[in-house]
């Protein structure tokens, strides 16, 4: 029972950390979806990157 107050934090934690993980896009077609596009490596100025498209590009949105 002594534990339990440790234990009840660490699973918060986790459980929020892995509700945000899934709200970007991790691949091409989501992205586009979403009004987006594949930029490598970097995104031009006006975007901001938002998620991935694959290993080395980058999903691209305002």
């Amino acid at each position: 029972m002594r534990i339990l107050y440790l234990l009840f934090p660490l699973f918060l934690l986790l459980l929020h950390s892995a509700a945000g993980s899934s709200l970007a896009p991790t691949n091409k077609k989501q992205c586009l979806k979403e009004n987006g596009y594949c930029g490598f490596l970097n995104c031009k100025y006006p975007f901001v990157i938002k998620g991935k498209c694959s290993r080395f590009f980058h999903c691209c949105k305002r």
